[in-house]
């Protein structure tokens, strides 16, 4: 994913049947919290063109 643009560790699956809600929310917290530790994805920010 890196060749778009997406960091390593923005791009994350697991397996959580429906039946298992707890997990569910372990998954989407660490996910939740790695992301925010990595910050805005600078690569994929659209810059403002300057006016002259």
């Amino acid at each position: 994913m890196e060749h778009m643009g997406i960091e390593p560790g923005r791009l994350q699956f697991s397996w959580v049947s429906s039946a298992e809600s707890t997990k569910f929310v372990q998954v989407v917290t660490e996910v939740t919290q790695a992301i925010k530790e990595l910050g805005p994805n600078k690569t994929l920010v659209k810059s403002i063109p300057e006016v002259a």
